[in-house]
């Protein structure tokens, strides 16, 4: 077994990519920054060189308008680095679920020809990890017909499916450099903590946990110091998921698949997180197109998964993506675990969200905006959480629905809300209460 692997500056790395070539970048905490900045300087000899990824940290010089021409960001999620890109005639945005990610390039729909990830020094018998970040990076490794990695110090060894040998990887550069850190708790404030509030009552000791990305997800942590015998099966967690297990709060002893073991695909976070997961069995990362399959996630036990949305309208129909026809995010995994958690035995889908935007609009809207995408379909609703309150929707018809969506709303619009449910529903009341 050949254990050579070719190290070389980052200039000689990338010098293999051509021109109409589709380029896999490494995402979130594993974002190979080095590469990056090398392949960019190359902006004047290539051209339509398309960058394929999701949710990236950092500085994205392919993205800058000099490269224009030269690179595509044909993004399958919007991180902020991209998004003034992604709507111009720079790039393009992928909608798609993160479990089928994969199935893009295994299946060829998007086959990959350059695959650029950051992984951990090899062990001794030669394998790399990818670290912080398996979700799509192992199809994306599995497939591609040339890869070049950022050997990083620092990059945590993970267990799990992460693992890649020397010999698969046709060039190297070595660097030794923080992560990129991301402290999420950092931000919240007292209506995170409100709604973190409500979710937690509605957890059950026992319950498998999925958090989605941002503040709430941290504040409902914050609020499950309480509990017991917690388990985590998620698409990516952070800090606080790291306090509750050294406190013993998460025991993941009750989960029917991987018991003892916190599952993720990705995780970011700040330092302490990275240190915590280095080499540790307890952690085991997978590709998403595993961890994010509902006929795996609803094996456990309470599912209760938190995600959260642009805005919601009063029939419950989800915006996570956009904003009106500027794509902002991406779908992600957020259908995977709301059906997930629907289809585990006493699961909850939970949809989180402020009740206002950061200037004073409702986020519970009569209509979608124009252009907005559904995300999570209005069949698929049963929780949703704001600063002023829980509304079950299952089961409830569309009149309904709106009544108990107007509840949670911010008091200051309510009675707009109140006109708009009139002029659409009328005023007929429901004979059965």
């Amino acid at each position: 077994m050949n254990l050579n692997l070719q190290i070389a500056s980052p200039e000689e790395a990338v010098k293999k990519i051509k021109s109409n070539q589709r380029v896999f970048v490494h995402g979130s905490a594993a974002t190979p920054t080095k590469l990056l900045q090398a392949l960019a300087k190359r902006k004047d000899e290539l051209k339509n060189v398309e960058i394929v990824s999701i949710t990236t940290l950092g500085a994205m010089p392919l993205a800058d308008e000099s490269c224009k021409g030269s690179f595509f960001i044909n993004s399958l999620f919007v991180s902020e680095n991209v998004r003034k890109a992604v709507n111009s005639e720079q790039g393009g945005y992928v909608p798609i679920f993160l479990s089928e990610i994969g199935r893009l390039f295994r299946k060829q729909i998007l086959p990959v020809d350059v695959a650029m990830v950051q992984v951990s020094p090899p062990d001794r018998h030669g394998y790399c990890s990818l670290g912080t970040s398996v979700d799509v990076a192992r199809p994306a490794v599995d497939t591609a017909k040339y890869i070049i990695a950022q050997i990083n110090q620092q990059m945590p060894r993970t267990m799990g499916d992460g693992q890649i040998h020397v010999s698969k990887i046709d060039i190297a550069i070595e660097v030794d450099e923080v992560l990129p850190q991301v402290d999420y708790s950092a931000k919240l404030d007292e209506a995170d903590y409100k709604i973190g509030n409500y979710i937690a009552e509605m957890i059950d000791d026992g319950s498998t946990l999925q958090l989605g990305i941002g503040g709430i997800p941290d504040a409902v942590l914050k609020s499950l110091g309480q509990h017991k015998d917690l388990g985590i099966h998620t698409e990516m967690f952070s800090d606080g998921v790291i306090g509750l297990y050294e406190k013993g709060v998460i025991t993941n002893r009750f989960k029917k698949k991987h018991p003892g073991k916190i599952v993720s695909s990705f995780v970011i976070g700040t330092q302490k997180v990275y240190d915590s997961i280095h080499d540790n069995p307890a952690f085991s990362f997978h590709e998403a197109a595993y961890v994010n399959d509902t006929a795996v996630i609803r094996k456990n036990p309470k599912v209760i998964s938190i995600n959260s949305c642009v805005e919601i309208d009063l029939t419950g129909q989800v915006c996570a993506d956009s904003i009106g026809s500027y794509h902002y995010s991406g779908v992600g995994g957020q259908m995977d675990f709301m059906r997930g958690a629907a289809l585990s035995d006493d699961g909850k889908p939970i949809m989180a969200l402020r009740a206002s935007t950061k200037k004073g609009k409702s986020k519970i809207v009569p209509f979608l905006k124009e252009g907005a995408g559904v995300v999570t379909t209005r069949a698929h609703m049963h929780y949703v959480v704001t600063e002023f309150g829980a509304a079950y929707l299952y089961g409830k018809n569309l009149r309904q629905r709106a009544h108990e969506l107007k509840k949670i709303a911010a008091p200051e619009h309510q009675d707009e809300l109140d006109k708009a449910i009139f002029e659409r529903f009328g005023n007929f009341t429901h004979p059965v209460q």
